[in-house]
């Protein structure tokens, strides 16, 4: 299956997620919003999450497939004041993206074009049982 992939997450994110519980994640990462930017929301939309930063994801890489529920892009402007006098206005775009764990996953290629094109990879989703 052929997702788009989210990279650098935190392990204990990760970790969260396998507990199975929705969770709303906030993005700032420049290429992670690239990445979700064009994302339409639904049951069948899946997303590829790993802790491995982008430029070192490589076939073989573990990291957990999840459903994607919502996403919301937005941009926030800040002021920062120094010394009372001066002040700095900015712009700052960030990427809020609920999802819900689906499975384990390994990936099997990676498909990067670019700094401004979503990073995608090819995946495998690992199955384990359990004994009862």
């Amino acid at each position: 299956m052929q997702c788009p992939a989210l990279t650098s997450i935190s392990p204990d994110v990760i970790r969260d997620l396998k507990s199975g519980r929705p969770r709303t994640l906030e993005l700032q990462s420049t290429h992670n919003i690239i990445t979700v930017a064009n994302i339409k929301p639904g049951p069948e939309t899946h997303l590829f999450m790993t802790s491995i930063d982008m430029d070192d994801l490589a076939p073989g890489d573990a990291g957990i497939c999840v459903y994607v529920l919502a996403v919301n892009i937005t941009m926030k402007r800040m002021v920062e004041f120094m010394q009372g006098v001066h002040y700095e206005e900015r712009e700052r775009v960030s990427a809020r993206v609920q999802v819900r764990y689906c499975a384990s996953s390994v990936v099997k290629a990676v498909y990067h074009e670019g700094l401004v094109r979503p990073t995608s990879v090819e995946i495998l989703k690992s199955s384990c049982y359990h004994a009862v």
